[in-house]
């Protein structure tokens, strides 16, 4: 009986664990269906998002069209009608004294017929088996042949003209030699004579136009460049710009008749702007241009003016100089301001009000719990913020004691951060 009374009684008390363990589970089911409830509620009512934070980049910048201004020498002489050889190419660099180019002579076609005429009558008599040969005449033999062989493989214009001179010179000393060892030789030296005075008359005629000054060659001659000066940027305003009637991105065609020396130094771009930027902007400040290779060069503000609501600024570059020679109105951006760090979404920053100072914060979020986080914002957009964390003595200056500062949590990459939408 006693037993028996001990194993319902063990049996009741079983029942009743079980019963408990239910209603906890219940309970717990309950709960955790309130939470979701809750968080579905909260999330109607106020909608949120979640979003890393990252290293980035962030900038202000601005479009604008912009007229370029160089100091630029124009070369041109007074056989600009004949056309030009160049000597030095387009875009290379020279020092003063350098030959440029030249102007053809007149007739300089016909001449060079001839003297191509006579070369190819000078070579078959020189080639003649009745023309006895001496070692000198062997060695002159020898040095022709390389100095030939050598230009077919000479770029240098300075280089294949003196080239050209030793073989005459050579070519004449042979003819000489062997003038006195052949009747032949009267006949080879009256051909050497004969194109060495059609040389003569070819060089003669022709015009050479040397550097006037270190620079860059170039022969995208347009005619502004006696307008366009570096002398007085005060000259730049609205009326004299828009009068010019350039097209934004025309190459300049390269001239026939003249070519110029460019500093390539330094150049100027000068736009139109009416911007809240290029209101504060000032005279020394230094940023950044994207040019329309996509390059960021550094720039300098040279000049400001305003005319109307307008602001004309004149901005120096000393770098991708070269790039512009082909232009005189190109579309670039000016780079305002450029910050880089941790970027975050401006919608993810919140201001809360301390003593007189608005304090932005973001908030964030690690397995379930939800952290304020107060932010010092180094350069924001529209879209995004570079921020950084507070230091101790900034966090004192906004009022913070020293027991808030030690429980205040910092920012860092990759953080969950909240973005109300």
């Amino acid at each position: 009986m006693e037993k028996t009374a001990r194993k319902k009684s063990s049996n009741k008390f079983v029942q009743i664990v079980k019963l408990h363990k239910k209603k906890l589970v219940i309970l717990a089911f309950l709960a955790i269906m309130i939470y979701i409830i809750y968080l579905v509620v909260r999330l109607i009512i106020n909608p949120t998002d979640t979003v890393y934070v990252e290293m980035g980049q962030i900038q202000e910048e601005e479009t604008a069209t912009g007229y370029i201004i160089r100091d630029e020498t124009v070369l041109k002489g007074e056989k600009y009608k004949n056309g030009i050889e160049q000597i030095k190419t387009e875009g290379e660099k020279v020092a003063k004294g350098d030959a440029i180019f030249r102007y053809y002579s007149n007739n300089e076609e016909e001449l060079i017929k001839k003297i191509q005429e006579l070369d190819a009558k000078i070579d078959e008599a020189m080639s003649e088996p009745d023309n006895p040969l001496t070692s000198d005449t062997r060695v002159l033999e020898e040095q022709i042949d390389k100095s030939i062989n050598n230009l077919y493989n000479e770029s240098d214009l300075t280089k294949i003209t003196e080239s050209k001179k030793e073989i005459l010179n050579n070519m004449t000393r042979k003819a000489k030699l062997t003038g006195e060892l052949s009747p032949a030789g009267s006949y080879l030296k009256k051909l050497v004579d004969e194109r060495q005075d059609y040389e003569n008359q070819l060089n003669s005629g022709a015009e050479y136009l040397s550097a006037t000054r270190s620079g860059v060659v170039s022969y995208r001659v347009d005619g502004y460049e006696e307008l366009l000066t570096t002398d007085d940027f005060g000259k730049y305003n609205k009326e004299f710009l828009e009068n010019l009637n350039l097209k934004t991105g025309q190459i300049i065609p390269s001239s026939n008749e003249s070519g110029k020396i460019i500093d390539n130094y330094q150049c100027y771009i000068v736009c139109i702007l009416d911007s809240e930027y290029a209101k504060q902007a000032e005279v020394g400040d230094k940023l950044k241009l994207r040019l329309p290779s996509g390059a960021e060069v550094d720039a300098t503000i040279e000049y400001k003016t305003v005319e109307d609501n307008d602001y004309i600024i004149t901005f120096r570059i000393e770098k991708n100089v070269d790039e512009l020679i082909s232009y005189r109105k190109i579309s670039f951006s000016i780079i305002w301001w450029s910050e880089s760090g941790l970027k975050v979404p401006s919608q993810a920053i919140s201001y809360e009000q301390k003593g007189d100072n608005q304090i932005p914060y973001v908030v964030r979020t690690r397995i379930g719990y939800e952290d304020k986080i107060y932010v010092k914002i180094l350069e924001s957009n529209e879209k995004y913020s570079i921020v950084t964390n507070y230091t101790s003595t900034e966090l004192t200056e906004l009022g913070f004691t020293s027991s808030e500062i030690l429980s205040l949590y910092s920012i860092s990459i990759y953080d969950e951060i909240l973005i109300n939408n």
